[in-house]
């Protein structure tokens, strides 16, 4: 058998970093990464943060990780709506990261009969700015929403996420949002053309069934489940698919980077 030479996609929270701390290891497996000259780039569904931000954020965990390998469900966002209408507009409801990416492809930010309402994650939801969105979409905007997660951490516990509030928005229009990020399978594939990979030679590694494994199966890589975030090996069982390996956390990868399922 030709050995494969693999490119790695990786969440990046409960992966790489847990509640601001570096996932122990993570640090020296990126390092091995590097070393071998593994392509790789680490995925978010967040997207409050720029990838300058995010490189920043992870800096101060001991995690050196470039710009350029950060892919966001914001930057995915904008790809994806620069490709369906060139220099178009919209009306967004998001932080720099979201309205960075926009920008950067052309995109203009109108209150002003916008072609898409975007959602995003922010910390402070306006009531004013969702009953603004709500009247631009029953105006004929399309609705476009980055992220399907409901939930996301905080100091304090859990505090609503975008999917939260696109159901708030969806109740109120009657209108379903289409969702960019994990686990809708466009994420992984616009990461893959991104790095110039192939989805037969790509693995998923990540901490949820539900997003990372599941968009993974459905772009056609392979997967692999970590136990240092949401999932445990008791809730994925619960799931109708099975990541393609299990392991405790991503040290266990270390030595072992060119060839994680022991196929050479």
């Amino acid at each position: 058998m030709n050995e494969r030479r693999w490119t790695y996609l990786s969440d990046m929270d409960g992966v790489l970093v847990k509640e601001e701390h570096l996932v122990p290891g993570a640090d020296e497996f990126l390092a091995e990464l590097k070393a071998n000259g593994i392509d790789f780039l680490v995925l978010t569904n967040n997207s409050i943060y720029t990838p300058r931000d995010l490189r920043a954020r992870l800096e101060r965990t001991g995690l050196d990780i470039p710009e350029e390998s950060i892919w966001t469900s914001a930057l995915a966002t904008a790809k994806f709506l620069s490709s369906q209408r060139p220099n178009g507009s919209a009306y967004v409801i998001g932080e720099a990261g979201l309205t960075t990416a926009l920008h950067e492809v052309g995109y203009v930010l109108t209150e002003r009969d916008p072609d898409y309402v975007v959602l995003g994650e922010t910390r402070t939801y306006s009531f004013s700015a969702i009953t603004r969105a709500i009247r631009l979409i029953e105006g004929g905007a399309k609705f476009i929403a980055t992220n399907p997660d409901a939930t996301g951490p905080s100091l304090e516990g859990s505090m609503p996420a975008t999917g939260s509030v696109a159901a708030l928005i969806e109740k109120a229009t009657g209108r379903s949002p289409y969702y960019v990020g994990k686990p809708n399978p466009l994420m992984m594939r616009s990461a893959l053309r991104r790095l110039g990979a192939h989805s037969e030679s790509t693995l998923m590694i990540g901490d949820r069934m539900d997003t990372d494994v599941h968009s993974g199966i459905e772009a056609g890589l392979q997967t692999i489940l970590v136990l240092t975030g949401i999932s445990t090996p008791e809730s994925a069982e619960r799931y109708p698919y099975r990541p393609t390996m299990v392991i405790d956390s991503v040290a266990d990868l270390i030595g072992r980077t060119g060839d994680p399922f022991g196929e050479g």
